[in-house]
């Protein structure tokens, strides 16, 4: 009786991108190949279906045994049974946690736990991206959460030395943990213009400026929590709207500044008490959890639709709460507090991201408390 053998013999583990990324998609080894086929392999290496359909079973084989220390990724370069160049190991590490935008959008803000995996099936038929594959983005999240939720620093430089990831990616995986987090709601209609990389651009913004590490880079969950005396300091800023003169006196510096430079200018003086209510009523709730997690809905509806509906442009919307914040510092209520002002250095190049200026309204919110102190 004759027996057919598949031997491969070597020492640097051959691997193929392509086969890599199927695998990672989900795929089986079946409809892989086909993949392949379809793209040309036959042609480009003369080789038969059998040939292929064995070179895709090897791959696959191999990139099982590796996916535990995958999980691992600092124990792959000290492995002995793999023989991976440093380059290629980068790759494959890099690839293995990279994710699909449209899939972290619909679990962004969730917990994530059993339940939240419950529902990847629907998911994945809402989203187009396989279930497995799916089941491995979700369980990367999980496993980055986990393993720096117990440690001190950085949180975007503890993902990078833990997880081998570039910065990017890093920085990416930290907006999904602090979101995890604080649980904020990111799934209701009115957010679902805004994707990821808008909401992982506001996540890097509250991580620099809102959170205990921002302030003592010598706590644990530095970049995780907000800073609770911050979001306490927050509601002294009740007197811009209680304060009768003070919200005139307000309005009459800002509308001052705005004349002339704005084809919105008539909205802006109209709707300013309005307008100002909302951003600090936002602000001066952040201590209740259940504010925090409408933070991005409660900005949305107070304070981006009302713009929306006068038909302000992205810079209008710049030049407003630039001024909104600069005029702060006129007032004598706050004359000899010093703030930052955290101005959002980008360019906002579409509508969905206008919700990135508010970051720069309540900006000045944020006291300074080493200057604080020296001046008292």
């Amino acid at each position: 009786m004759a027996v057919e053998l598949d031997v491969f013999v070597g020492n640097t583990i051959i691997m193929s991108e392509e086969v890599y990324q199927l695998w990672l998609d989900g795929y089986t080894v079946n409809d892989a190949v086909k993949v392949r086929m379809e793209g040309g392999v036959l042609d480009e290496f003369d080789a038969k279906v059998d040939v292929v359909l064995s070179d895709t079973m090897d791959q696959y084989r191999t990139f099982q045994m590796c996916e535990r220390l995958l999980h691992s990724p600092t124990k792959l370069a000290n492995q002995l049974l793999f023989q991976i160049p440093p380059h290629r190991q980068a790759t494959l590490i890099e690839r293995y946690y990279a994710f699909d935008d449209v899939f972290v959008r619909e679990v962004l803000g969730k917990k994530l736990s059993k339940g939240t995996k419950k529902d990847l099936d629907d998911i994945s038929a809402k989203t187009g991206v396989m279930l497995k594959s799916c089941r491995r983005q979700f369980d990367n999240f999980k496993r980055v959460f986990k393993v720096v939720e117990e440690l001190k620093g950085p949180l975007v430089e503890n993902i990078r030395q833990h997880f081998l990831l570039s910065d990017k990616l890093a920085r990416d995986y930290a907006a999904i943990v602090f979101f995890a987090n604080n649980r904020f709601e990111t799934g209701k209609r009115k957010l679902q213009y805004l994707t990821f990389q808008d909401l992982a651009f506001c996540a890097g913004q509250l991580i620099n400026n809102w959170t205990v590490g921002a302030v003592d880079n010598m706590v644990e969950d530095m970049d995780v929590d907000l800073d609770k005396d911050f979001l306490q300091e927050l509601k002294e800023l009740k007197v811009l709207i209680t304060d009768k003169d003070l919200l005139d006196q307000h309005k009459s510096l800002v509308c001052t500044a705005l004349r002339g430079k704005t084809k919105a200018f008539n909205e802006m003086e109209a709707n300013f008490k309005n307008l100002s209510r909302g951003l600090v009523n936002i602000a001066t709730k952040l201590t209740n959890t259940k504010d925090v997690r409408d933070f991005f809905i409660d900005l949305v509806e107070k304070f981006i639709e009302p713009c929306r509906s006068d038909h302000w442009t992205a810079a209008d919307m710049k030049l407003y709460l630039t001024h909104y914040t600069n005029s702060a510092h006129i007032l004598d209520t706050f004359k000899s507090v010093t703030v930052i002002f955290m101005y959002l250095f980008c360019t906002f190049i579409s509508p969905a991201r206008v919700t990135l200026f508010i970051f720069s309204s309540l900006a000045f919110l944020k006291f300074s408390k080493a200057a604080w102190l020296q001046e008292s």
